[in-house]
């Protein structure tokens, strides 16, 4: 059999596209989905928001690529406002939250080269963690089913138990160069580290004069209720890998650094074509007016915390498929007592709901940020009907 044009790495499913208006997704025969999957965490402020769209055509129209040999005032601008608004003194942008973290990583290892320290290479991370794909970040964790057969993994990694204070301080040594964690695993499960876990790694990164990485590429940009997951625990981070939502669907990421642990990035360092160009730049600051708004993160930790409520209501009426819920603001999970997978495309299938299957049987809800209550009463109804004829189906 001939291989596909489009090189066949995806198990895509039969739902096709063709045109998004907030909350949903029409395919191409006019099907209509309620997005609570979000381009994975990708689509915050829905899909085809007039703010956004406005400033990348207005853009597109002006400039949209000159590449980082020259000034960026669009960058800069941005650039600012992540600073005004984080822990940051400066920001690096790239394409994607891999990049980010390939920034991040390059910049703790250069943190300690520059001072003296050569042999401090070694980044700490954890289990069940999602970085990327790129070598760096499948070396980054240990699924089995990111690294296999792309062996050699780049050496300088250490992965314990996520969530483990002991096995973090247990591996820590005078080679480490930082801890690389997420402070809500994703992809692995939607589990947020406990605030113990985070303040610990804290303490362990001042005691071994180690960096201390966050991945909010998928639980920051108003994800969780606060700009920023780390506001939330009150852990501020030396680096921080940031993308998905910070350019509401326009390939964007960034990895934003206090002024001591970038200290080693200097000129020829590092760099990135695409990175930072003006249409990117437009779409990010865009989503930051939106997010910056009055109400909008109490918005989202209001909707957040309706809908964990209503999955609690519900999920008694089904014990026999579900166990509980996990997560934080309009990050939840669903964990489920059998495979998510099957029972995320029965709901795709048969129902128009969208959601994204997660580690652990876990089922991911990422609705946009500016969901209503009536979406969230629309995904309930979806839901349990989707419970119902599911488990039905189960006991034929």
């Amino acid at each position: 059999m001939a291989i596909t044009p489009l090189m066949p790495v995806y198990p895509r499913s039969a739902v096709r596209p063709v045109r998004g208006e907030g909350c949903y997704l029409f395919g191409e025969n006019g099907e209509r989905y309620l997005d609570f999957a979000s381009g994975i965490a990708v689509n915050a402020l829905g899909h085809g928001h007039p703010h956004l769209v406005e400033a990348i055509q207005r853009q597109a129209a002006t400039l949209m690529h000159v590449s980082n040999l020259y000034g960026s005032p669009q960058g800069e601008r941005l650039a600012q406002r992540l600073v005004d608004n984080s822990f940051a003194d400066t920001v690096f942008f790239t394409n994607s939250g891999a990049e980010a973290i390939e920034c991040a990583i390059k910049t703790a290892r250069r943190f300690h080269h520059v001072r003296g320290a050569a042999h401090r290479t070694e980044i700490i991370s954890f289990t069940n963690a999602f970085h990327g794909r790129t070598l760096g970040a499948i070396s980054a964790t240990n699924q089995e089913k990111l690294r296999d057969g792309f062996a050699p993994l780049l050496p300088g990694f250490a992965v314990v138990e996520f969530d483990d204070l002991d096995a973090a301080r247990a591996a820590a040594s005078d080679r480490t160069a930082g801890f690389l964690v997420e402070p809500i695993q994703g992809e692995g499960g939607v589990k947020p580290a406990s605030p113990a876990f985070l303040q610990g790694l804290r303490d362990l990164a001042d005691e071994h004069d180690a960096l201390l990485i966050f991945d909010e590429v998928q639980c920051g940009m108003g994800r969780t209720g606060a700009l920023f997951a780390y506001q939330k625990y009150g852990v501020t981070p030396d680096v921080m890998a940031i993308a998905k939502a910070i350019g509401g669907g326009f390939p964007l990421g960034a990895c934003l650094a206090t002024e001591s642990a970038a200290a080693g990035m200097t000129i020829g360092t590092h760099g990135s074509t695409y990175g930072g160009n003006p249409l990117a730049m437009a779409a990010g600051d865009a989503v930051l007016d939106v997010m910056s708004a009055p109400g909008f993160l109490p918005h989202v930790e209001r909707m957040g915390e309706r809908l964990r409520a209503s999955l609690e209501q519900f999920i008694p009426n089904h014990a026999d498929l579900f166990e509980g819920t996990r997560g934080m603001g309009l990050m939840l999970g669903l964990k489920m007592r059998s495979d998510s997978r099957a029972f995320v495309a029965h709901l795709r299938d048969h129902h128009g709901l969208l959601t994204v299957a997660a580690g652990e049987n876990v089922v991911r809800i990422l609705p946009p940020l500016v969901v209503e209550e009536a979406h969230l009463a629309e995904f309930m109804e979806k839901l349990s009907a989707g419970a119902a004829d599911y488990a039905r189906a189960a006991a034929a």
